[in-house]
């Protein structure tokens, strides 16, 4: 397959636009390379390890599974804004959950058809890629099912907001806001691209990565809008739900969020990432109890404790401590600009989806009673989160 991506690669260079035939759908290389694919990257493989690689050379790196993040458009190194004053004083987060009667009403708002037809919608296209038409097209379709969302909960009646958040290589992200009494801000976060890693034009439906994820906390923000509290801001921190472009560029857009987050100084309380939420095939094949995957390694000890205590009060399924490594993903954005984040997967990192970055990448591998308990997960997070005093 690795020679089949370097000569299409080859072919796209030579003729001005080709189309390469995957079935059903065909994926179309632009006439101008430079408008899909820049020339040359500087990544960040660890903590202060750079170096400059072709995009060809990207992509080997994750058929690799090697993770890194793309810094070409900020050349900021991990971690770029450690606060000193936060570091001291860490932020202290509710030792239990505060809110069960309200959390456990919204949780049986929670619908799995709802997240199987968003999925089903945005596993259509026959990519996410985000230099691609597709991925440009299925980030405004996103859009437009979120928007849905919002309006019919009343939300835009007072302070909610909805809004893309350009980038230069053409796919946006997302960052819909709910207001509360004070400027403390909760994130909960998820990537709406995908990508074929033997050539990024091919088809890649994402389901599991991170269309599961996606579509998760986009159920979780509809059973969250049956709160008068959260829909008229009259919570006690504002709540912003983020869909990032270009995750599998190499985090590209949660870090110009991020960035432009640190820059502008938003006070951003705790921030949690959802990145593959339905596979545990692997976990059940390997003989272990269904569980979700809480990762130790780049994130805020604090928050992840708090994270904790709100699968164990609102989750049916246990939790297993676990480890994905740097940059594994948007979550290590808000960490590498001084923010407090958290990362939930659907397994122990060692069971998860080894389908993802392919075609085979589909909704029919997937649980969506797993992705229930992810669902719960997120709600109990952000209800909890946006009523905690900080």
């Amino acid at each position: 397959m690795k020679s089949l991506a370097l000569l299409v690669i080859s072919l796209a260079a030579s003729v001005s636009a080709r189309s390469i035939d995957t079935g059903p759908q065909q994926a179309i290389i632009p006439q101008d390379g430079q408008s899909a694919i820049q020339d040359r990257a500087l990544i960040e493989l660890s903590p202060g390890e750079t170096r400059w690689v072709s995009e060809e050379e990207k992509w080997e790196l994750k058929r690799n599974g090697v993770k890194f993040m793309d810094i070409t458009e900020n050349g900021d190194t991990y971690p770029y804004a450690a606060d000193p004053e936060m570091a001291a004083n860490s932020i202290v987060y509710p030792s239990k959950p505060e809110h069960k009667h309200e959390v456990n009403a919204l949780i049986k708002t929670l619908d799995k058809d709802n997240m199987r037809k968003h999925l089903e919608g945005l596993t259509s296209f026959h990519t996410r890629y985000f230099r691609s038409q597709d991925g440009i097209d299925a980030a405004l379709w996103l859009h437009d099912r979120i928007e849905e969302v919002i309006e019919a909960s009343g939300a835009f009646n007072y302070s909610a907001s909805l809004s893309l958040f350009p980038h230069s290589w053409g796919q946006s992200s997302i960052i819909a806001r709910f207001p509360g009494r004070t400027n403390h801000t909760i994130v909960i976060g998820a990537h709406l691209d995908s990508v074929n890693m033997y050539f990024p034009y091919l088809r890649a439906p994402g389901a599991d990565d991170d269309g599961s994820g996606t579509v998760t906390i986009l159920e979780a923000l509809t059973a969250l809008l049956g709160s008068e509290k959260i829909v008229n801001g009259s919570s006690e921190n504002a709540v912003e739900f983020h869909w990032y472009s270009a995750e599998e560029g190499g985090l590209l857009g949660s870090q110009a969020i991020f960035k432009s987050y640190h820059e502008e100084g938003k006070d951003i309380k705790a921030m949690i990432q959802q990145d593959m939420t339905g596979y545990i095939e692997q976990t059940l094949a390997h003989g272990k109890p269904e569980s979700v995957g809480v990762i130790t390694d780049f994130v805020d000890p604090a928050l992840t404790k708090f994270v904790e205590g709100i699968i164990t009060a609102y989750c049916d399924i246990p939790y297993t401590l676990t480890k994905c490594g740097y940059a594994c993903s948007d979550h290590a954005s808000a960490s590498k600009y001084g923010y407090p984040s958290a990362f939930v997967i659907e397994s122990d990192f060692e069971y998860s989806d080894k389908k993802i970055h392919t075609s085979e990448d589909l909704i029919k591998y997937l649980s969506f009673d797993h992705m229930l308990q992810h669902a719960k997960m997120t709600l109990g997070f952000a209800y909890e989160a946006a009523m905690a005093k900080f």
